[in-house]
């Protein structure tokens, strides 16, 4: 554990919210820009979530903000710690980064605050910087590690060959990854991602993370990638490369199985398996596992798309369902066209409601929510105004979380 913060530096801090709240973006949109002149350091990172949308900066003053409000009681960020370490996994970020990261950010305060960023106050988040980082540093080492001694496991880049492509709708294709080297592959918790490097003519470096859409084994993994509609755009850069050009045989550089969202398989509790568009990956992923360790779990499988000619997987899901008392599928469709027959194809026309959820599933449940921030945004919020504990409502989102949940202890 790094050493305590000091008294001094904690009343430092809790003074600077009121400047965090009016300047937290600016100061993190500044901290990027000074990062990013170093063109390894803009390697690190995913492009995507740092073009219009601004996602990652505004999720990152999000999370300075509720360490400055939280610094006398850190404990109610250690979930956040560990999103974070396994973020940082996937990309392979290591403690020589950390330096940089820490010059950018003390100067960008610096930057935004001007005459207001005193000796003093840059002393303080100097020192709480260092602390935040010295713990994440521990825990990533710690990740690194574990995953370095599993039977098949890696640290870094991987090469994995695709060996099968198939198309699971219109806008999104599946692919089974092996290792080049013939070698086993590290089991992954039900709900975990890869991250990938691409190195693509015309845009250099690529970093992307793609949850694994089957269950564990020792041979292959699957990732179920949808096609973005914007192919220009940072986020639509690699998942079209993908569909064109990622066939059998291509080798990509993978990084080993890593995130905090994954099935519990400790319990045989209900459990809630929500998801929108291709937010169905990781649940399958968790479908997969279920069917095969504990088939006398009661689990809900509950699905929205826009419509048939959208929705992946569906011959598959329904097949593992299929035959069991303790399995149920609910399938809605937001604009179902004329060859999606009610009944067959889809259970309901609209949306996913969190009362429909609540008056339906078991009381005891576990949900597992993943899909677009408006569908989470809903849900998430939804479940817990109707009473659902935090602790039973877990979620992934594909990119930074920010402003996705109204309860400050869980946005933090």
């Amino acid at each position: 554990m790094p050493t305590p913060l000091s008294a001094p530096t904690i009343a430092l801090i809790k003074a600077t919210v009121p400047a965090l709240e009016a300047h937290g973006l600016a100061i993190t949109r500044r901290m990027y820009e000074r990062l990013f002149e170093n063109a390894e350091m803009r390697d690190l990172f995913n492009q995507s979530h740092h073009g219009e949308t601004g996602s990652q900066p505004k999720a990152l003053a999000q999370a300075v903000l509720a360490y400055a409000r939280n610094i006398d009681n850190l404990g109610v960020l250690g979930g956040a710690v560990e999103r974070i370490a396994q973020k940082h996994v996937a990309l392979n970020i290591l403690p020589e980064h950390y330096p940089h990261v820490a010059d950018a950010l003390l100067g960008a305060i610096g930057d935004v605050l001007g005459a207001a960023a005193t000796p003093e106050i840059c002393a303080a988040w100097g020192e709480a910087y260092w602390f935040l980082a010295e713990l994440l540093i521990g825990r990533e080492a710690a990740i690194y590690r574990d995953l370095a001694a599993r039977p098949g496991g890696w640290n870094g880049w991987r090469d994995l060959r695709v060996e099968s492509v198939t198309d699971e709708s219109e806008t999104i294709r599946s692919f089974v990854l092996v290792p080049a080297d013939g070698g086993p592959i590290a089991r992954h918790e039900p709900g975990q991602y890869l991250g990938f490097l691409f190195e693509l003519p015309g845009h250099g470096v690529l970093k992307r993370n793609y949850s694994i859409s089957c269950a564990p084994n020792d041979r292959a993994y699957r990732i179920t990638v949808k096609r973005e509609e914007r192919p220009g755009t940072p986020a639509g850069i690699v998942s079209h490369w993908l569909h064109r050009q990622a066939g059998p045989g291509t080798v990509l550089k993978v990084a080993p199985p890593a995130g905090d969202f994954f099935l519990d398989r400790g319990t045989l509790a209900p459990v809630v398996l929500v998801s929108g568009g291709v937010g169905l990956t990781p649940m399958v992923s968790m479908l997969e596992t279920l069917v095969a360790e504990t088939p006398e779990r009661e689990t809900w499988f509950v699905h929205g798309a826009l419509n048939g000619r959208v929705h992946a997987m569906r011959q598959h899901v329904r097949g593992l369902v299929a035959g069991s008392d303790n399995r149920h599928l609910h399938t809605v469709y937001a604009a179902p066209e004329a060859s999606d027959r009610l009944g067959e194809h889809y259970d309901a026309q609209g949306l996913i409601t969190a009362d429909w959820l609540v008056q339906t599933v078991p009381p005891a449940a576990t949900y597992y929510l993943c899909g677009p921030k408006p569908f989470l945004a809903s849900l998430v919020n939804g479940l817990h105004r109707r009473g659902v504990p935090a602790e039973r409502i877990r979620f992934e989102f594909f990119g930074p979380a920010d402003e996705l949940v109204e309860d400050e202890r869980q946005a933090a």
